[in-house]
This record gives C-alpha cells, sequence and structure tokens, in this order.
C-alpha cells in the first residue's frame, strides 16, 4: 500500500514539474535519516518524501509527539489567525522545564525555529517534525542535553490552508502546498516593524517571554538555478547593525553547519540573490535585510537571526532533509559557542549609536567569489519577445563570480537622545512594548523645553498599495521648539536603551521601515479647516500692512514666481499660511525629539 501510493505521488509530482529545469543526480547520506514504520512515522516519511501534513494533521502529529513523552514535549497556544484557527508552538525540553523561568535558568541555550511564515515554503515543519520524533524515541537524546527548543510548525496557518498543487510555479514540492499570504494578503515576512499580523505579533511575544539565544526562520527561495540545496545566511558584518553577533555567526556557526552538511551528501551556500535573473553571470546581490523581514530586525534588535533559504528548484524531500541536517548543524553549533553568542549579544545591547545607516544601496564595484552554478543558455523568446533563460542541469563552476553587496550608505540619521510620543498615539507605544522597547509614561508636572520637531517639507505616496498600506516617502525640516511644553500623559522612549536602533528605525520618519513610512501617519497629510476668501481678503491687507517684511516677501514672491503670481489660489494659500489661523499641526510629525546639546 505505502509503495503503491508513494508511485501515485511520485507520478503526480513529475507530471507538475515537467515545466522546471532538469534535475542533477541527489544520494545524500541524509535519507538514512527518514523511516517508513515504527512509532512516530511522520506524514512527510508516509508519502516517500512528497508530501506535507494538512494542519489538521499537523496538530495530531503534535498530539502524538506530546503523549510520547510529556516530560519533554509540551504544546501551547501562542495565538490566533484571523481565520481563528490556532497558531501553535512546540516546547522540547528535559525536565518538563517548560515555563520561560525555567529554560532561562537551566544552563542551556534556547532556539526558536519558525516553519512556515510563508505557507508554501514549509520544509521546516516537516523536518523537525522527524528531528523530535528522533529525540522522543530516544534516537537523538543527546539534543535536549544540549539545548531547549521552541518550534512553530506553521507561523501562516490561514495561508498554510489556502492549499493548492498549483500555488508555487518555479518549486519542486510538496505536491500541495500552502500559499504565501495570510487571509488578508498579507506576507508575514514583510510584518516586523508595523504588527499588522496576528503571526508575528505572536512570535514578537515568544521572543519576549523566552528570550531565545537563536532564531531560525526555514524559507524555500526563488530565482536562480545553482548546485546548493541548503543557502542561508544573516545580515554580514560590515553591513550590520550587530557586528558582532554577525562575526560569531560567520567564524564559529558557519563552519559548523556546513561541515554536518557536507558530511550528510548537501551542498550549502551563501543567502544571495543574483542581479539579473536572466543572467547569472552578470553577478550575485549581497542584499542586507531591512527590518521589515525577520532577518533584519533580529540583526537590529540585536538576536541571532538565521534565515534559511532552501533551493526550490530540488526536490522536496532533499529540501526536508536538508533542513534536518541545518537544524541539527545549527544545535551544535549553538551548544558549542553559546557562551561567544552571549558575550556578542550582551556586548551589542550597551552600543548607543549617535548615527544610525537606515538605507543602503547595492556598490558600483563587485567583490568575487567562488560559486557553484548550474549551466545555461540564453534564447530569444517567441511569447516574451525578450532573450530569456533555460538552465540545463549541468554544474558549473565559476572562479570569480562579482557579487553585489549594499554597501552604499543612502541614507544616514541622527539619534536623538530619546522621542516623546502624544497620548493619542497609544496604539504605537503597544507596538514598541510588543517590540520589547522600554517606554516611560509621563506624568502631571513633566514639562520638557528644547525639544525638536521635523516638519514635512516635500512627500508622495506610493501608488499603489504595498501589504495593505499606502507608503509614504518624504524630506523633513526640524524646529527646534524652544518653549515649555507640558508632557503630561505623553510616552518618552529613550535610546540609552538594549535595543536603541530599532527604537529609531520605528521612530524616526526617515527610516524607510518606520511606522511613519507604512502610513500610520498619515493624519498629518489633510486639513480639516478651511478659510473663505471674503473673511480672508481683509484679513490678509491688514496683515501685510502691519508686517512690511512680510509685505516685501509676498511682493518678492509675486515678482519671481510668474505661476504664482498669475494663480489666485496660490496667492491666497501662501497668504493664509501666515496668518495664526492656519492648522498647526498640519505636515508636522508629531512624534518629538530630544537632542542633547554638544
Amino acid at each position: 500500500m505505502f509503495m503503491s501510493l508513494g508511485i501515485v505521488l511520485l507520478s503526480a509530482t513529475l507530471n507538475l514539474n515537467s515545466h522546471l529545469p532538469p534535475l542533477q543526480p541527489w544520494q545524500g547520506e541524509s535519507q538514512s535519516l527518514m523511516q517508513q514504520n515504527g512509532p512516530l512515522t511522520t506524514d512527510f516519511e508516509l508519502s516517500g518524501g512528497l508530501e506535507s501534513p494538512n494542519y489538521e494533521q499537523t496538530n495530531a502529529f503534535i498530539k502524538r509527539l506530546v503523549a510520547s513523552n510529556p516530560t519533554q514535549f509540551q504544546s501551547i497556544k501562542i495565538g490566533t489567525s484571523d481565520q481563528g484557527r490556532d497558531i501553535n508552538m512546540l516546547l522540547a525540553v528535559e525536565g518538563s522545564q517548560f515555563s520561560p523561568a525555567m529554560m532561562k535558568n537551566n544552563n542551556k541555550p534556547t532556539v526558536l525555529i519558525q516553519a512556515g511564515i510563508h505557507a508554501g515554503e514549509i520544509d521546516g515543519k516537516d523536518a523537525m517534525f522527524m528531528l523530535l520524533r528522533d529525540i522522543a524515541t530516544g534516537k537523538r537524546r543527546d539534543i535536549l542535553s544540549k539545548v531547549n527548543i521552541l518550534f512553530v510548525p506553521i507561523l501562516n496557518v490561514d495561508g498554510h490552508e489556502r492549499s493548492s498543487e498549483f500555488n508555487r510555479i518555479n518549486q519542486r514540492g510538496p505536491l500541495t502546498m500552502g500559499f504565501r499570504t495570510n487571509a488578508q494578503n498579507l506576507n508575514l515576512n514583510r510584518d516586523y516593524t508595523k504588527l499588522d499580523t496576528p503571526g508575528v505579533r505572536a512570535i514578537l511575544k515568544v521572543i519576549n517571554d523566552y528570550d531565545p539565544a537563536l532564531y531560525i526562520d526555514v524559507h524555500v527561495t526563488d530565482g536562480a538555478d545553482y548546485q546548493y540545496d541548503v543557502t542561508y545566511g544573516f545580515n554580514p558584518s560590515f553591513a550590520s547593525d550587530s557586528p558582532a553577533i554577525a562575526k560569531v555567526l560567520e567564524e564559529q556557526f558557519t563552519p559548523i553547519i556546513d561541515e554536518k552538511l557536507s558530511k550528510f551528501g548537501h551542498i550549502p551556500g551563501p543567502l544571495v540573490f543574483v542581479m539579473d535573473k536572466r543572467n547569472l553571470e552578470k553577478g550575485l546581490a549581497g542584499w542586507v535585510a531591512s527590518p521589515r523581514f525577520s532577518n533584519g530586525w533580529g540583526d537590529i534588535k540585536g538576536l541571532p537571526t538565521i534565515l534559511v533559504e532552501n533551493h526550490s528548484l530540488k526536490p522536496y524531500k532533499q529540501r526536508v532533509l536538508g533542513t534536518y541536517v541545518f537544524i541539527d548543524g545549527v544545535i551544535d553549533a549553538l551548544s558549542q559557542q553559546h557562551k561567544a553568542l552571549e558575550k556578542a549579544v550582551e556586548s551589542e545591547k550597551h552600543f548607543y549609536p549617535t548615527e544610525l545607516v537606515v538605507s543602503r544601496e547595492y556598490s558600483k564595484e563587485p567583490d568575487f567569489v567562488s560559486f557553484k552554478g548550474i549551466k545555461f543558455k540564453r534564447f530569444q523568446s517567441a511569447l516574451s519577445g525578450h532573450e530569456e533563460v533555460k538552465y540545463l542541469g549541468e554544474p558549473i563552476h565559476y572562479d570569480k563570480l562579482p557579487v553585489f553587496w549594499q554597501k552604499e550608505v543612502k541614507l544616514k540619521v541622527s539619534v536623538p537622545e530619546a522621542y516623546f510620543i502624544p497620548p493619542q498615539y497609544s496604539a504605537l507605544v503597544e507596538k514598541l512594548q510588543l517590540h520589547g522597547i522600554e517606554i516611560e509614561k509621563l506624568v502631571d508636572g513633566d514639562v520638557m523645553a528644547g525639544l525638536t520637531q521635523l516638519n514635512v517639507d516635500d512627500y508622495s505616496f506610493a501608488k499603489m498599495p504595498f501589504e495593505g498600506r499606502f507608503r509614504v516617502d518624504a524630506t523633513f525640516n526640524h524646529h527646534l521648539i524652544e518653549r515649555e511644553l507640558s508632557l503630561s500623559g505623553w510616552t518618552k522612549v529613550s535610546t540609552k536603551q538594549a535595543y536603541s536602533e530599532l527604537v529609531t528605525h520605528l521612530l524616526h520618519p526617515a527610516a524607510p521601515d518606520s511606522f511613519f513610512a507604512w502610513g500610520d501617519f498619515h493624519s498629518i497629510f489633510q486639513r480639516t479647516e478651511y478659510v473663505e476668501n471674503y473673511a480672508l481678503e481683509p484679513y490678509a491687507r491688514k496683515m501685510l500692512k502691519e508686517s512690511p517684511k512680510l509685505a516685501l516677501a509676498f511682493d518678492k514672491k509675486i515678482r519671481e514666481d510668474n505661476s504664482f503670481a498669475k494663480s489666485d489660489k496660490q496667492r491666497l494659500e501662501w497668504l493664509y499660511e501666515k496668518t495664526p489661523y492656519y492648522d498647526q499641526a498640519y505636515l508636522k510629525y508629531p512624534v518629538l525629539m530630544f537632542y542633547a546639546k554638544k
């Protein structure tokens, strides 16, 4: 029965994948990790490595796993999806030490592993079920002597159940797979600053509660064909907001992980993309993640975070087994190097920058790397009317392939001593707390002078919504408010705290992933009080008579700006702006800043 089902599934898979490039043969040693029968055989294994269980089957396996050894395993609900499904997390710890306090004090590092943030990229779920099964049955008794494990099998549970054979045209399996976005069509891995999705809000609460030493986010990549089946990475130390952490991951984790993957027949590779998908030889794109992404957010927060991107064109079985070996290697590295990682994390907590790079762009001059590619040819497509690429399934090695890293600084901002949020934005304060950021509520009698307000000079809204938001780009001028302001009910957010860089990325409006850029302050772009010309004209005439300086400026504007001179609307608007009746909150960023005098 098992064999006949496997043949049927294999035939269906081959038919579905007939449009994809040819495969290289693979017979990795990690195939020995699979079992076909026995206790806690996974749905993935029963299908011969072709299928992944649905939400109901996934939860049934979790229950069987917990029942097999309740002193080592526990399942808890960490959130509820938009469609009402539970988001569950498995805890694997020795000796029933499941509470956050007990886990923090058992002298073992905790690793948080997350699968299915993009529900079609579900390799991590089936790999971890196999690994946890091997712990439960005693085959891998060693693992829980090294680490505590937090595992979220499906973060995007609603997308997981929007399953189909046709969700990802450029991915080999599983036979049916979930959808990239959630029920509101939001991409969870673009949500780490704005926090619109219940999945990401849930995972941030887990991080606050359990304080993991390492965070792993498992994906499947798109893009070019190459030999690597498991690629992974983190923001490199030369472009990292937590360079001490990045150096430990680069120098002390990567060799251990790569050695284990190679030993089991996998080819580990760097987390890179391509500059031109029609011609890999033009070079690789060395991406530096911004805080909207899990690994960018982790880097800025000072939480060691590794993004796994298995290669979409490799068979599902190979990818899942590679993920098992990768996580096994991560656990080895964490158990051996967690003291060095802890030291790096602690040092980053006490670094308070006075300037911060908030946006980068690709360097014009490349570095060069050795790269294991796949041969391809280019041809003129009658369908696209453009030159397209066809991969040939044969390995090719590039000794010196250019890689363009995002090394160039596009925008740098000055970091204030503190930000001050008015009480009407309490929802944003709640988001800051979910980010783990310390806040201070101000009370009656709290007054301050010398605060800075940023006024919008110029702005443009995106023409299309992105992740359910109309993003905004703006430039600003600084205005010093010298008078004392009462700050009763306001919230103070100091940048002299563990997550200093994250505070500025969220609250400085020029930062591309700030609350402002995501559209949380759109109301400052509208005016709701207006003027009638019959009232403005006599008032403005009186105002110009009483202020010769203003009258000269008005006359100069008329002489030098022909469009202004001919437009009654522009002329009266200019005059209205100079009256005390003009909306004093219009185009003013309401979060104030305090800069210490140099």
